[in-house]
C-alpha cells in the first residue's frame, strides 16, 4: 500500500468570518453556523461530531457520536456510561469535540468539561427513541469484547422476545452528557490556505474574542 495523496488540493473560497459581524455568544454563532448548514444541505448528519477523550490507557481517542441537543448550558450526547468513552469520562471529564461541515468549508472545536445529565432526562430520552434502538442498548455491553455477529443477534432476538408488548427499561449504565464549553474555535476555510480562525474563550464573566494566525 503505497498512496501520494500531495495532488488533493482546494481552494476554499464560500465565505469569511470577521470579528464586526460576531455575536458576543458562540452559543449563538454555532446555532446560526449549524442552521446555515442544515438550510444548504449536502451533509447527511448535520449532528455528527467527534468526541476525543484520553483514555486510561493514556492515549488519546477520538470518535463519532451524534449530538442530541444544545442550548446555552452545552452539547448533550447519549452513550452507555460503561463504555471505553464512559470509563475514560469517569476518569478524566475534560473532552473536546468537532463539526467539520464541508459544505460550507467549517468546522467547529469546542474543549469544555463532560457531565451526566440528570437521570429524568436521559429516560425520557431513551423512551422517545425507536424500539429497536432501545432493544440495541439493552442489547450491546458496549465496548466489551464478544464471541461474534451470531452472539449479539441471539442477545436481541431474546430481548425482542422478553419485551414484547411491554416496556423497555433504560439499562441502568446508558445515559447523557453534557459538554459545557470552556472554548470555541471557529474555523472558515479561505483561499491561499489564509484560513480564518475566532476563538472564544470563557473569561467567567464574558467571552474573549481572538483571531488565530491559520
Amino acid at each position: 500500500m503505497n498512496r501520494d495523496l500531495t495532488a488533493y488540493r482546494k481552494s476554499y473560497e464560500k465565505s469569511f468570518l470577521e470579528e464586526e459581524n460576531l455575536p458576543d455568544s458562540p452559543f449563538k454563532l454555532f446555532s446560526d453556523w449549524f442552521a446555515e448548514v442544515e438550510e444548504a444541505g449536502g451533509v447527511d448528519e448535520a449532528n455528527a461530531m467527534t468526541i476525543t477523550t484520553t483514555g486510561v490507557d493514556g492515549f488519546p481517542k477520538a470518535r463519532i457520536v451524534l449530538l442530541k441537543h444544545f442550548d446555552k448550558d452545552g452539547f448533550v450526547f447519549y452513550t452507555n456510561y460503561s463504555s471505553e468513552k464512559g470509563k475514560a469520562i469517569a476518569a478524566n471529564n475534560k473532552v473536546c469535540i468537532s463539526f467539520f461541515w464541508p459544505n460550507l468549508e467549517r468546522q467547529v472545536i469546542i474543549k469544555g468539561i463532560a457531565q451526566k445529565i440528570e437521570e429524568v432526562e436521559s429516560t425520557r430520552y431513551f423512551l422517545s427513541r425507536p424500539r429497536g434502538s432501545q432493544l440495541g442498548a439493552l442489547a450491546s455491553d458496549q465496548s466489551e469484547v464478544i464471541k461474534s455477529r451470531e452472539a449479539l443477534e441471539n442477545r436481541l432476538q431474546s430481548l425482542e422476545k422478553e419485551y414484547e408488548d411491554k416496556e423497555i427499561p433504560k439499562p441502568e449504565s446508558w445515559g447523557g452528557y453534557r459538554i459545557v464549553p470552556v472554548e470555541f474555535e471557529f474555523w472558515q476555510g479561505r483561499a491561499n490556505r489564509l484560513h480564518d480562525r475566532i476563538r472564544f474563550s470563557n473569561q467567567k464573566v464574558n467571552w474573549e474574542i481572538e483571531r488565530l494566525s491559520p
